[in-house]
């Protein structure tokens, strides 16, 4: 366990004190989804230093992060960012595989491949093919993958986009984590024409490219996704699982996530990521447009996400086969089985909302998670995971409970 969030020198210093077996993982940011990369890698005895621009993520404080600092954040400053990566990666003594957990840090690693880094994924112009959702949409339609009704504004006239929308309606960007950082969100719902403007020219101003998008009715509780790693030779590792439930529902962030089985989304998940010619890891999100009973695709990430956890419960450990492939490692591939992931923060929330959908779990489940059992047995016929939460592994949820009663707010939703 990394017993202190580190500043970049002094990371540097304690990484050139260790004799490392075999390469490092590089593991940036250092949250939950960060924890979650660090739990699948260290499972397999791959040490995992965790990089982060604050200390206040859930990922140091686990036993599975060795080391864990501070590195100039990608946004605020790119080539301090390439040289701070550079420097840690040559202290390690190997080469070690970056895992970005958010999109920029994927950016800013496949922008500045700091010498001495491997990148488990494909490259600079593949990723922002896939990431950014002008070209992504644009695929889509080539390949016949259903999408929302979209209208980029670089292309066409913001009023004329509205006039066949209506309102309400939703601006996006084309690239997420810009408009986040610049906007605080990356989805904007606006109800006439008023908000639209106004989101408009903050967008403008922040030099954020968006589109229109009709406002789907969503099926609540049957959106899925493709989580996926594809290699280099095109080999395929996926599980198709079903987000049941979201904080708030239905836009919110997915705290109960199970396997499922619809063949159209593994397909049409995979044909896109076959057209960007993209190898990596990946999620493709699919919502359920109840107007047209349809799936429809809204993003690809191609990098890990929240519940990355989930495929490895379920017996497909995507960042491990990652790993394997980039430093030619052997790795067993456990039997698939039904697997449940749970953010117990979030779902907990959802319950005590009196409008929220009924509890997803059974007095089974409920007790394996209070006693541990769920750890190491299957419970109802399947394994069931977490996003921070384990009695084996408990300082990430101190860690957690600091960041929600304390002061500080962890930057990211992840």
């Amino acid at each position: 366990m990394a017993t202190e969030f580190l500043s970049t020198d002094a990371l540097v210093d304690a990484l050139s004190s260790t004799a490392f077996d075999r390469p490092p993982a590089i593991v940036c940011n250092a949250h939950i989804t960060g924890l979650g990369v660090a739990r699948a890698l260290a499972a397999h005895d791959v040490p995992v230093v965790a990089l982060d621009r604050t200390d206040e993520g859930v990922a140091p404080a686990s036993d599975a992060v060795a080391f864990a600092g501070r590195v100039t954040y990608p946004l605020d400053d790119r080539a301090g960012f390439r040289e701070d990566v550079r420097a840690v990666a040559a202290a390690t003594g190997h080469e070690p595989v970056a895992f970005p957990c958010m999109d920029e840090w994927v950016h800013a690693l496949s922008a500045t491949t700091p010498e001495g880094v491997r990148l488990p994924f494909a490259d600079r112009e593949r990723v922002s093919t896939v990431l950014d959702k002008f070209s992504l949409y644009d695929l889509a339609e080539d390949l016949g993958v259903p999408y929302p009704e979209t209208y980029r504004l670089d292309r066409t006239d913001p009023a004329d986009a509205a006039d066949a929308l209506g309102f309400p309606l939703v601006v996006k960007p084309a690239r997420k984590r810009e408009m986040e950082e610049a906007l605080g969100t990356n989805v904007v719902e606006v109800a006439d024409r008023e908000e639209y403007r106004t989101v408009l020219d903050a967008a403008d101003a922040a030099d954020v490219a968006v589109m229109a998008q009709e406002k789907v009715r969503v099926t609540p509780g049957a959106d899925c996704s493709l989580a996926s790693y594809v290699s280099p030779d095109g080999d395929r590792l996926g599980v198709v699982a079903n987000a049941r439930v979201r904080h708030p529902q239905p836009f919110g962030t997915s705290c109960l996530v199970e396997t499922t089985d619809r063949p159209e989304i593994r397909e049409r998940g995979f044909d896109v990521l076959d057209a960007a010619g993209y190898h990596g890891v990946s999620e493709a999100e699919f919502v359920h447009d109840a107007d047209r009973d349809e799936y429809v695709l809204l993003d690809v990430n191609t990098r890990p996400w929240k519940w990355i956890s989930l495929p490895v419960a379920a017996g497909a450990n995507l960042p491990m086969a990652a790993y394997a492939d980039v430093t030619g490692t052997s790795v067993e591939r456990p039997e698939r089985r039904d697997a449940r992931w749970l953010y117990l923060r979030d779902y907990l929330a959802q319950r005590a909302d009196s409008g929220g959908p009924p509890d997803a779990l059974g007095r089974a489940e409920w007790l394996a998670l209070l006693s541990g059992r769920f750890e190491t047995e299957r419970v109802a016929g399947r394994a069931l995971t977490t996003a921070v939460y384990r009695q084996s592994d408990p300082a990430p949820t101190l860690s957690l409970l600091d960041t929600e009663f304390g002061d500080d707010e962890y930057y990211c939703a992840c």
